[in-house]
Formats: structure tokens, sequence, C-alpha cells
């Protein structure tokens, strides 16, 4: 059967190959958008190796402008704020005498691009014997602006650094419409392996808010880190094993239908469990534990962790259901998994192993037969934790402890992610102590990516939030603002198709808005805006500046590379072409912090510097050499829009 690998108890999964295939077959309605993802993934590293002529570095001998020494840390060949820093710290070390490795680290963002592209705070070189404001004073006076700079000012204790316009233009056009799909990424990872373990949705529960926001931060951070020069393992770790299971089967048996199974597996799972709790409220203590429908779940589980055949069949074909349905909703965010892991997954030898290593260490104590590991010892706010039941079952945290011996095992990783909601920080540090406790070195190689709660979330009938509900209503909304566009709906080729990228943009978007650890109420009206910083102006964004492509189609990308850039002498076209030299740092900058609004900010900044530009460089009506250093201008700006939307997880539309 397809999914057939995923449903031996100790199994863990097929090569990366097999399940790209198997996620390629089950997915060829979604692949004239999808697919496109996976392929300049794989290609990544074989692009960088051969565009190694079309660098930064080959731009600056292209116009005989010699190259600061790089210095440690930074990327000059592909980040022209890093060939900015290099420069700035080397020639303010010769004025200053302060060792340039100080000066790189504490070289800054401004907040606006008035105060310049990069500011230094004096105090941060801890000169002694000097004012600051003197200080910056006396450097700004002294410093040379060579090829790179336009002008350096001293505003009170900074120093502020504005970059030159037309060196700018010379080299940042270039370097974004060479390395196109490529521009910002960087190989800061150093090809090092990291498993990010995201969405983790339960098994006939709903998709609820929380696993969506897992998933769309978890898909950014994939994408993120692969970016950077990671070897990304996306890991989703189903809620695939437990109790609930046991009330599953009975419930099935009680309520089920082959027929409503096959038609829609995770929908009827869930009415099956509604209706089995339903009974086990009903029946409060009226029954003995073993007539009772808890303690027959209970059995039945037992049964199941036993490696009972009959037990274990019945469960399979829900976990085998439930995937299927999972990778077409998840083909629609454009995420594909590497592994689909679950607590089922985890081994019994590695659980009992873990049991073994705790009494080794002298971290358990029994109490009425359970075991429990008292984390106080170590820090007080983590309390005591089960480790084992007093029938022998395991917990949720004793597997977490066992699924990540497995996986270090099988894959020595540099780092491993877990991107988890805030409600499990506890959790989370109770695991991450009892690991370290444990003796293992690479514990402190784990990082929980919190995040805060979705309220008001549900579908527009106000019934329970399944994801696939959600994407299929924004879908039917966006299409229903396209057709009233009658002119514009006509030219586009499969409007049912971009109607939906354009929704799951306003989904995504919305949750991505704000620092994930913040809390955000979910709302219909705002998300489904073609105004304000929204998704969908994002693809309107990108759509209008593919048509100004298509209008002017006779200069073509050839003549872009050749455009003469001392045209555009425009303060918009400026801080255009500013922003755009920022977007290999603003990676950089996430990267940092985990952070997907650090992206999301800057496109937006984009976006309204790109409208902003629509009144004044108009292409249009002027001379072929202007129009053509215009359109590259703008063909760089829709470019960088487009490797930001898709970092995000996002399918950019040509038309809407």
């Amino acid at each position: 059967m397809l999914f057939s690998m995923f449903f031996r108890p100790l199994s863990l999964s097929l090569s990366i190959s097999s399940r790209l295939s198997t996620f390629l077959t089950r997915c060829q309605h979604f692949n004239k958008y999808h697919l496109l993802h996976r392929r300049t993934i794989l290609s990544i590293r074989q692009q960088g190796r051969t565009m190694s002529t079309k660098n930064i570095t080959a731009q600056l001998q292209k116009l005989a402008i010699k190259e600061p020494k790089a210095i440690e840390g930074s990327h000059p060949d592909v980040n022209v704020v890093d060939l900015m820093r290099n420069y700035i710290s080397q020639e303010l070390s010769k004025i200053s005498g302060v060792d340039e490795a100080l000066i790189f680290p504490a070289l800054e963002w401004t907040n606006t691009l008035e105060r310049g592209d990069l500011l230094i705070p004096v105090p941060r070189l801890r000169v002694k014997g000097a004012k600051p404001n003197d200080l910056a004073a006396e450097w700004a006076e002294k410093f040379p602006c060579g090829e790179f700079l336009d002008r350096v000012e001293a505003n009170k204790a900074f120093l502020q650094f504005f970059f030159k316009p037309q060196f700018l233009f010379n080299v940042v056009i270039p370097d974004v419409l060479n390395r196109k799909d490529e521009y910002g990424s960087c190989n800061l990872g150093d090809n090092k392996k990291v498993i990010i373990e995201f969405s983790s949705p339960n098994i006939a529960k709903p998709f609820h808010a929380g696993h969506l926001r897992s998933t769309i931060i978890g898909g950014f951070l994939a994408n993120l880190y692969e970016k950077l020069g990671w070897d990304v393992i996306r890991m989703n770790y189903l809620g695939d094993w437990g109790k609930q299971f046991g009330l599953l089967a009975i419930g099935f048996e009680r309520y089920g239908s082959e027929e409503a199974l096959a038609k829609d597996p995770i929908h009827h799972l869930f009415e099956v469990y509604v209706r089995i709790n339903k009974d086990i409220e009903e029946e409060g203590d009226s029954l003995p534990l073993e007539e009772s429908t808890n303690g027959k779940a209970r059995e039945y589980f037992k049964r199941m962790e036993d490696g009972d055949e009959a037990a274990l069949k019945i469960w399979k074909r829900f976990r085998e259901l439930s995937i299927e349905k999972y990778i077409d909703t998840y083909a629609r965010l454009n995420i594909q998994y590497d592994v689909y892991s679950g607590e089922s997954q985890v081994s019994k030898e590695s659980m009992e192993k873990a049991l073994q290593i705790f009494k080794e260490k002298g971290l358990t104590h029994e109490d009425k037969g359970a075991v429990l590991i008292d984390l106080t010892k170590f820090q007080k706010k983590l309390g005591k934790v089960i480790v084992q039941k007093s029938d022998g079952t395991t917990l949720y945290l004793t597997r977490d402890v066992g699924a990540a011996m497995d996986r270090y095992e099988k894959y020595h990783f540099d780092k491993m992610i877990y991107v988890i909601a805030s409600q499990q920080d506890l959790h989370a540090a109770q695991f991450f102590e009892i690991l370290k406790q444990m003796g293992f070195e690479w514990a402190n190689r784990l990082q929980h990516v919190n995040f805060g709660m979705v309220q008001g979330m549900s579908t527009r009938k106000g019934t329970v939030v399944f994801l696939d509900n959600i994407l299929e209503e924004t879908k039917e909304k966006m299409h229903d603002v396209m057709k009233k566009n009658e002119v514009k709906y006509s030219q586009i080729e499969n409007p049912e198709e971009v109607a939906d990228l354009v929704g799951i943009s306003a989904v995504m978007i919305q949750d991505m808005q704000s620092k994930r650890i913040n809390n955000y109420e979910f709302k219909w009206e705002r998300m489904l805006s073609f105004e304000g910083d929204t998704g969908p102006y994002l693809q309107y964004a990108h759509s209008r500046l593919r048509s100004v492509e298509r209008n002017a189609s006779e200069i073509t990308p050839e003549k872009w590379l050749k455009a003469d850039f001392s045209l555009l002498t425009e303060p918009a076209a400026l801080l255009l072409v500013r922003l755009l030299g920022q977007y290999p740092d603003v990676l950089r900058n996430a990267i940092k912090t985990n952070e997907p609004t650090t992206v999301v900010t800057y496109l937006f900044k984009l976006t309204h510097q790109v409208s902003s530009c629509y009144d004044v460089l108009w292409v249009a009506g002027q001379t072929e050499e202007l129009a053509t250093a215009r359109l590259a201008l703008y063909a760089a700006a829709r470019q960088v829009l487009y490797n930001g939307m898709r970092l995000l997880g996002l399918t950019p539309v040509d038309r809407m």
C-alpha cells in the first residue's frame, strides 16, 4: 500500500528520493504550481556552484573596483551589506585604532533610511578618554567614502553611513537579475544538518489553529535554513498513539461507516471520537472499569502497546487514510515532508533504554507504582513528571525522549528545532532538562520555537475548525472578488487555482504578520482584504510587476543587464535599490530570531516603495535607454518579492 512504510511500528522511513516520488504521485493534481518549490530546493547547492561567476565579486571586477578584505563571518560575494561592513570596518579601524573584528558586529541596521544604510553606536567601541559625540564628529570628517559610500554623518553618539547610489545600482540590480531565485541565499549553515519538527497534528482530531501556526512557521523555518546553507530534514511527528486510539477502535465498532471513512477519514474519525467521548461522559462511574467504555479503550491500547496484530490492524488503517488526506492539504501550503514520524514510531527498545538510563543516573523514584522524575532538583519551576504509568504504559514525555534518542542515532543532527505552541513551554523545558541530565552532549542542540494562540478561529458557519475547510472558504471568497473585474478575470488561465493561491496567502500572511509569540485574532474581513498589509496585497503587487514586464515585452531580460543605470537618478529609485540590497541581510537577521515577521515586514516595505515608484518611474512612453533602466529596476524588485514570498511558503501569481 502507498504508505505502508509508515505502519510498521518500529520502522522509521524510506529514502528521501522514495518519499519524494511517493509524494509526487499522490499530489499530481497540485503539481502545476507546487513542484517548483521542491525542484528549486534540490538544485540549490548545484546552482550555488555554477553561479560563482555571477556574484558581487565578479561584478566588482567588471567595474574595476577593489574589494575590501573579507572579515570572518562576512559573505561579501552574495551580500552587498556585508561588503559595505567590510569596507567600513577596514577604514574605521585605520582612523580609530579599534580592531576591525570589534567594529564589524557593532554595525547596525537603521530604523529608517533617513538615518543611513548602516550606523554604529560609538560607545559600543569602548574608546577611552574621549566623548562619543566628539569621536563621531571627528571620524565622520576623516572618513574616506571611496567607491562605496555617498557620505558619512555624525548624529550625536552615532556614526551614520549612506551607501553610494550609483554603486548600488551597478551592483545590486545585476546581482538580483543574475542570481534570480538564489538572490538572498548564503552558505551560513555550511551544510550542517537540522531537523525541524512541525505541524504534528493528532490523528482523528481537528487540524486546529495551533497546528496551523506550527505548520506555517515550521514551513518558513525549513525554507529559511535551507536557503542559508543548512541540510534540512522536515519532520511531521504525528499524534498517532495513545489511549485515544483505543477509544477510536471501540467508537468505530459502534458508530463507524466504511463509506464515510473512505470519503473523508479525518472528519469521520473526529465524529466517531466525539460520539464515543459522549458515551464516556454519560456513563460516568455507573459501570465497573472493565465494562466501561473508558476501561475497554485502555485495554485496547494496552493490546496495541503489546503488539497485538488484531488490535493494530484498524489503527494502521486510520493512520494511513489520515496521512493521505494530510498530504493533500500540506501540498496546498507548499509543504512536503521528508519524514512522517509519530509517537508510534518510537521503538520499545528506545523507551526501555531511556528508563534504564533514568535509573542508572538516579533520576527516578516510584510512587504508587508509577515512575517519576523530580526535576525540582535541577530547576524548581520544572516540577515532577511521570515517565511510566503504574500499568507499565508509556507517556508522551517518555516517547519524546525515546524519539530524540532515535533521531540522533539515525541522523547525527547539528540542531533540532521543535515548533510547538507556547502552552507547551513547560513540557519542552522538562524534556530538554531530562535529556541533559541523561548525559547526552547533544541535548544543548535542541531548540523550542514557540508561538502564541489564534483567537476566534472558526469557519464562517461557526463549526469545528479543519484546515481544509478554512482553505476552501478563503478560495471561494477570493474567487468571488476576482469575478467582479470581468476584463481581468477573462485573462486568467486558471481562475480557481489563482483564487486558491491568493486565499492561502491571506491565511498565511495574517498568521506571520506579528511576532510569533503574540496571540492574534483570526479575522475573515481583514485577512481577505486587498487593501493594507495582507496576503492578497502582496499577490497583487507581484502580479502588477509582472504586468509591467509584459507591457514592455520588447525590452528583453538580456537588455536589462546591459542597462545604463546612471539614468536612474530619482530619489524613489534610490530608495528602492537600497531596499533591494538589504534582502540577504534580512534573511540573516530572520534566522537569528526564527521570526517570519522579519521577512513579512520587509516585503511590505518593498511593495510600498514599488507603489511609490509607479508615480514617477514610468516605463511606457520613455526612450528605450531610460525604459530599459527602469524596467531592470522593476524586474529586480519583482524577483526579490518573488523570492521572499516563496521563502514564506507562498506561490506568487502572475495575473489576478
